[in-house]
């Protein structure tokens, strides 16, 4: 099988010849990754490692005052949201504002300056995606964390004291957040001309210790603007996959029920996501993503306790089809030994064979 087709089979919830295997890594680890293998890009990184995905992005193409690093106005800031959000400090980063932190009515919400999807180049994602020659399930659309900007935009505490107070506020915020990656999405699409398999968004609802909502909060505020999201995917033939962190289970029969065809991540020492419990509740009607502890196993553990629990999360999750083999986070950090890693995506190869 080539990945694609894969990758497509456990979609399917079918065995394929072997269990799919995903590597999402942060770039210093890609370097650093690179160096000690002697391999010259990225590429031959993912084809070291057996990764079945490849992805391509729309390029920002939009005034230099709201560009992702570009004219950056506060002295920490290392990057800037869609909407205006300078951020500082690793990765992603914390906000350094909160801008409708005090809006109060519809027209403060109204006038904010939200992002113009012109401002997105998608010119190139059909040729990108080409270039992997249909070999690889090819992840597009944009990332749509809707959640993380609303906090961005309004402060934790606020955005949750006006899931009571002001319930009409928050859907105008999120609505204008979604608004703008729908269309973006729906134009990377229409571009791609059948080139992506997979709309891959993300948004972190869960903790440690469950969700950052309640089933009821999530349901009224958050699910429908998920089931736009899912709707254009499935509009343009694709499939849905979802990144979430932390223990999310309460929320995953709300996911399903409105379509979601994937979940990327599932942490298995947060509360309710043992793998087990998974496969049991849920992997007859999502396929499961991940489950390979990034939090302890590989920043903590050793080659061989890491062949020995990843064959272990195999053993578990892969009868039956509908099961990718991935770290339980989509970014993998550069303190992560690679030894580790290179143990694990062994493992997946030698043990994660059907038949």
């Amino acid at each position: 099988m080539t990945s694609r087709e894969r990758v497509l089979t456990a979609f399917a919830h079918h065995e394929p010849d072997r269990v799919p295997a995903w590597c999402g890594a942060s770039p210093e680890f890609r370097k650093m990754a690179c160096r000690h293998l002697g391999l010259p890009d990225d590429e031959s990184l993912s084809l070291h490692l057996g990764d079945d995905f490849r992805r391509v992005f729309a390029k920002f193409a939009g005034p230099d005052r709201r560009a992702p690093a570009a004219s950056l106005t506060h002295p920490e800031a290392t990057s800037r949201t869609p909407f205006g959000i300078e951020r500082r400090g690793y990765g992603y980063g914390q906000p350094l504002g909160h801008p409708l932190a005090g809006a109060r009515t519809g027209a403060d919400i109204e006038k904010y300056a939200w992002p113009d999807p012109d401002w997105m180049d998608v010119s190139l994602v059909h040729a990108d995606a080409l270039e992997w020659k249909g070999l690889y399930a090819v992840l597009g659309g944009d990332w749509s964390p809707f959640y993380h900007d609303a906090i961005d935009l309004l402060g934790m505490d606020r955005l949750l004291l006006l899931l009571y107070d002001a319930p009409d506020l928050i859907d105008s915020v999120l609505k204008h957040i979604v608004d703008y990656y729908w269309e973006v999405s729906r134009r990377i699409f229409a571009a791609a001309g059948g080139s992506i398999d997979i709309f891959f968004i993300g948004n972190d609802f869960g903790t440690q210790n469950g969700p950052v909502v309640s089933e009821a909060l999530f349901r009224r505020f958050f699910r429908p603007h998920l089931k736009r999201l899912v709707d254009l995917g499935h509009d343009f033939g694709l499939k849905v996959m979802l990144h979430c962190c932390g223990g999310f289970a309460p929320l995953i029969p709300a996911l399903i029920e409105i379509g979601l065809d994937a979940l990327q991540s599932l942490q298995p020492d947060a509360r309710g996501m043992e793998p087990s419990r998974l496969k049991r509740d849920f992997g007859d009607r999502i396929v499961l993503n991940g489950c390979v502890d990034t939090h302890h196993l590989l920043i903590k553990g050793t080659p061989d306790l890491v062949r020995r629990r990843t064959r272990e999360i195999l053993e578990i999750m892969k009868p039956g089809g509908g099961y990718i083999a991935s770290p339980s986070h989509d970014y993998l950090l550069p303190e992560t030994p690679l030894e580790n890693v290179l143990a694990m995506y062994e493992t997946i190869r030698e043990y994660g064979q059907y038949g």
